[in-house]
Parts: C-alpha cells; structure tokens; sequence
C-alpha cells in the first residue's frame, strides 16, 4: 500500500495549474527570481546587531521556511538549506558590491518576476496556487526542487 504523504499531495495540487509548457519555463525561471529579491529584500531590513552572512532577516526568513520544508521532507528540507542558503550568500555578497542598492534591484527583481508569473498563468487559463492557500507560495520552489531530485533520482 502506498503511503500518502502531504508532499505528494502539496505538489500535485500545484501541477495541476502548471501543466501549460510556457507556463513551466516560466516558472523556471521566475520562482527562483522571486526567492531571491525577496531574500534580498529581507537582508536589507534593518537587523538588531551587525548585519553579517547568518545575522540578518533573509537567513531567519530561510530557518522558518526550512522548518516548514522538514514537516513535509528531509530532502527538501536539504534541498532548500543548500538553494536557501545560497540565495543568503549571493545576496550577502551582492549588498558588499552594490550596497543599498541590493533593495532597488530586489524590487525591481521582484516586480518583474511576478508580472511573469501572472502572465504564465495567463497563458495556462488558471489561477496561480497560492490564491486557494498561501502555503503554495512555499510549495512553488518546491515543486521546481522535486524534478532535479527526479532527474537526478533522489527520492524527496
């Protein structure tokens, strides 16, 4: 007997409004854009002590994520401490090249990213997941993270 798992339902429900291909490559390329501004948006909240690579509001917004992700998957608890992680230490990296303008090109990262979004949706006929339940916002990366781990067969 197969064991239903929550992720497995989570991704399903959220295939169902991406089967359109433009849509997927859309997303493809959109839903890590968003991570990341959004990441970077929160880096540049002003934080409680100096800010350094683990002290500021992007890694705190990626330990919650990644203990909502380790209710669902060990993998994609992993998976996303390692795509998490490495969206915190670009943007770390990228406000010691570019400064306060790390939240300009977040924004604008961001702004772009959406209107793509909603334009792949657009084009797929359906509205996007997270209109039924916010947690799809959360699934989306996931959902991206579950094809590399078949592709590469990892069990998630």
């Amino acid at each position: 007997m197969t064991e239903n798992r929550k992720i497995d339902q989570l991704l399903s429900e959220y295939g169902e409004s991406h089967q359109n291909k433009t849509n997927k490559f859309i997303h493809w390329v959109c839903v890590p854009a968003i991570m990341f501004s959004l990441l970077g948006m929160f880096y540049c909240i002003p934080f409680p002590t100096d800010v350094s690579l683990f002290s500021n509001w992007a890694s705190v917004f990626v330990a919650l994520a990644l203990i909502y992700y380790l209710t669902l998957s060990i993998p994609m608890f992993v998976g996303f401490l390692v795509v998490g992680g490495g969206f915190v230490f670009l943007n770390h990296y990228l406000s010691s090249v570019v400064g306060d303008n790390l939240l300009f090109l977040s924004i604008g990262i961001f702004i772009i990213s959406w209107l793509g979004q909603f334009i792949g949706h657009k084009i797929e006929g359906k509205k996007p997941s997270f209109f039924k339940d916010l947690q799809f916002l959360l699934i989306g990366p996931a959902w991206l993270l579950s094809f590399i781990f078949t592709k590469i067969g990892l069990k998630y």
